[in-house]
């Protein structure tokens, strides 16, 4: 009888601890959140097909449309005037902007000059008896040459005229002398046109030798812009077409017009070359500019930031307060813009990227 009752009061303490040690565990269970929907506010636009300027950006340094690089070609020492030949000095058209001592190579063209008028007095006894028909022409010529001044043209002469001449070695003196001359020329450089020096490489008392670059003189009224097209607008580009010119911080605008178009692709860039010419007094060469090339209307067009299409030229549109992707056409894209076609009138766009979105994703419209 006593194991009977100890069995019994095993059972039941193990059957007390079973249920006390459920009831512990079931204490601990917490009851699972019921979980909410996300909705995420965004930004939308909606579309209004307009006509868009399409507009190719580019960019370029400045530079002088008339450009004259000095150089040397003789030798001698630089001598002063009394215009300094300095950066930023102006000269009027025709004015001597370089001048170089010239005074042994002028002693030299008047030496030449002296032996051939010594040749023509020579000739003058024989013209007087054998041509006597010639000696008036050839005295006037003799009493009109001075030695100190260039030159006179030779009379104009028969052939038998001309043997006689030429036997006497007046001909080839002559010649000589118009080589001296233009020589001598060359001792002085004058601007062919208004400007104004930007680089000076020789200052007075300098030794200037031949081949040595004296400086660069550019005439500040007109510039023109070289900027580099990428060849696939090279059939939206015309001679005479208007371009926008901005500065660097874009506080001023400039009007120009494409010159010149080259015809070559450059193979590494595969871009065009393009020249556009424009007038300022306030613009400066090496200034940097960019241009607004204006190369035609794009029809039933909108615009968009590039950072909102995707890859497959698709684009996010709000409906039904969800996020769907729809096919779009591009048509032109810019640095940050992209223009796009086929968009039915009054869809409501995507109008800022979100982080995580997918297709389905409820959203609400910021208002």
């Amino acid at each position: 009888m006593r194991k009977i009752v100890l069995s019994l009061l095993g059972i039941l303490i193990l059957i007390a601890s079973f249920l006390g040690s459920k009831s512990i565990v079931d204490s601990k269970r917490t009851n699972k959140p019921i979980s909410e929907k996300i909705v995420k506010t965004v930004f939308g636009m909606e579309v209004t097909n307009t006509s868009i300027p399409i507009i190719i950006p580019a960019n370029g340094v400045l530079t002088a449309k008339r450009r004259l690089v000095l150089f040397s070609e003789v030798q001698g020492v630089f001598k002063g005037k009394s215009k300094l030949f300095k950066t930023g000095q102006e000269y009027k058209k025709g004015e001597t902007i370089i001048t170089i001592n010239d005074r042994e190579f002028r002693s030299s063209v008047i030496a030449a000059k002296s032996n051939l008028y010594n040749l023509l007095i020579a000739i003058m006894p024989d013209l007087r008896l054998d041509y006597p028909q010639l000696y008036p022409k050839w005295k006037d010529y003799l009493r009109k040459f001075e030695i100190e001044k260039p030159i006179a043209n030779l009379p104009k002469m028969s052939e038998k005229e001309a043997y006689f001449i030429s036997g006497r070695g007046i001909t080839s003196s002559y010649y000589s002398i118009k080589n001296l001359e233009e020589r001598l020329s060359k001792y002085q450089i004058k601007t062919p046109y208004k400007g104004i020096l930007t680089d000076v490489q020789v200052t007075e008392g300098t030794l200037v030798r031949v081949g040595q670059k004296l400086g660069e003189f550019i005439d500040p009224s007109e510039y023109e812009l070289e900027v580099s097209v990428s060849k696939i607008y090279a059939d939206l580009l015309s001679i005479g077409q208007e371009v926008v010119l901005k500065n660097l911080d874009k506080s001023k605008s400039f009007s120009g017009k494409i010159e010149r178009i080259n015809g070559k692709v450059d193979q590494n860039s595969q871009t065009i070359k393009v020249f556009i010419a424009v007038q300022d007094s306030n613009l400066k060469e090496g200034q940097f500019l960019e241009a607004q090339i204006k190369a035609r209307d794009q029809p039933n067009a909108f615009e968009i930031d590039r950072s909102l299409l995707l890859e497959g030229n698709q684009l996010y549109t709000i409906q039904e307060s969800m996020l769907k992707l729809i096919a779009v056409e591009p048509v032109f894209f810019s640095d940050k813009k992209v223009v796009l076609i086929g968009i039915p009138n009054g869809t409501t766009l995507l109008a800022k990227p979100v982080i995580g979105g997918y297709s389905g994703m409820l959203v609400q419209i910021f208002e």
